[in-house]
């Protein structure tokens, strides 16, 4: 048996990344996403999204299942889509001009707004939390706070309509936009994504979608799981600093990321830094919960 190199065992374990899987099957838990989101949506009511959200398990056929699949398949599209953009980095072998980058880059922003307002439109604990910690970041830019958040949230006065537009529209059509110069070179066919279609639904079968009734008596709220280190920094910084700044600095980062070595790795380790902090801040917040 001849033994492998090490460059040799590093390409092979990195097989996966070099056929884009990854964003193959990022594409194909949108699907899912989208396809059980028009089920779940048919049934749901801004007036009253949290009686809505909790009666659609009971009164619709295989309710419980159908919210499931389109929570599940939600959270696989987005960690796949993170998956899928660390290998695009580690490769760096597509040549995008500056421009076509920057706007494939905000596919990632899009797409975790539309995880964000997915948890808002629950209307549950977790979401009520989520929604206003949102309104008190926007309401907190300098000069034009007001409009941003009228413009994306605007949960006081007009309850979760707008939100519930950008869900089902607005996220959907700009991340569309943003992608479509990645889209076109690569496309995703269900039969190579077979085993993740059914462990998708095995996981809608066996586990229900979380909600959380009112929590009276409780001091501190949680909102959704990627929310959580920027929870933490809210209690030690101004909401402008912790909600808009630092999330903004790893886009940043990546939106004019230097094309080569040695600028481009430096670059990479700042955003590998901002990932470990969040994570720590993330699990400090879990604490509390």
């Amino acid at each position: 048996m001849v033994p492998l190199s090490r460059g040799k065992i590093i390409e092979t374990l990195l097989h996966p990344l070099r056929d884009h899987l990854w964003g193959g099957a990022a594409l194909i838990s949108l699907y899912i996403s989208i396809l059980s989101g028009i089920v779940v949506g048919l049934h749901y009511d801004v007036a009253d999204p949290f009686y809505s959200t909790t009666a659609m398990e009971l009164l619709i056929p295989y309710g419980s299942f159908w919210r499931a699949l389109h929570y599940f398949s939600s959270q696989a599209f987005f960690l796949l889509l993170l998956v899928h953009l660390a290998a695009v980095l580690w490769k760096n072998e597509a040549e995008y001009k500056r421009s076509a980058w920057v706007r494939l880059c905000l596919t990632l922003p899009c797409a975790l707004l539309l995880l964000f307002t997915g948890y808002v439109l629950r209307g549950d604990a977790t979401g009520e939390a989520a929604g206003a910690i949102a309104e008190h970041i926007c309401l907190a830019i300098p000069l034009i706070g007001t409009q941003v958040n009228d413009l994306l949230f605007d949960l006081t006065d007009s309850g979760v309509r707008k939100v519930y537009i950008h869900h089902v529209i607005g996220l959907v059509v700009l991340g569309g936009v943003a992608a479509w110069p990645h889209l076109r070179r690569y496309t995703a066919n269900w039969h190579n994504h077979l085993i993740l279609v059914v462990l998708t639904i095995v996981v809608s079968v066996v586990w229900t979608a979380p909600i959380e009734p009112e929590q009276f008596g409780l001091l501190f709220i949680a909102g959704p799981w990627f929310f959580l280190g920027l929870q933490e920094l809210l209690r030690y910084l101004s909401p402008f600093v912790a909600g808009v700044i630092i999330p903004l600095l790893p886009m940043v980062l990546l939106c004019w990321l230097p094309k080569k070595a040695p600028a481009r790795n430096r670059w990479l380790l700042a955003i590998g830094l901002w990932l470990l902090a969040y994570t720590i801040l993330t699990y400090i917040c879990i604490q509390r919960i």
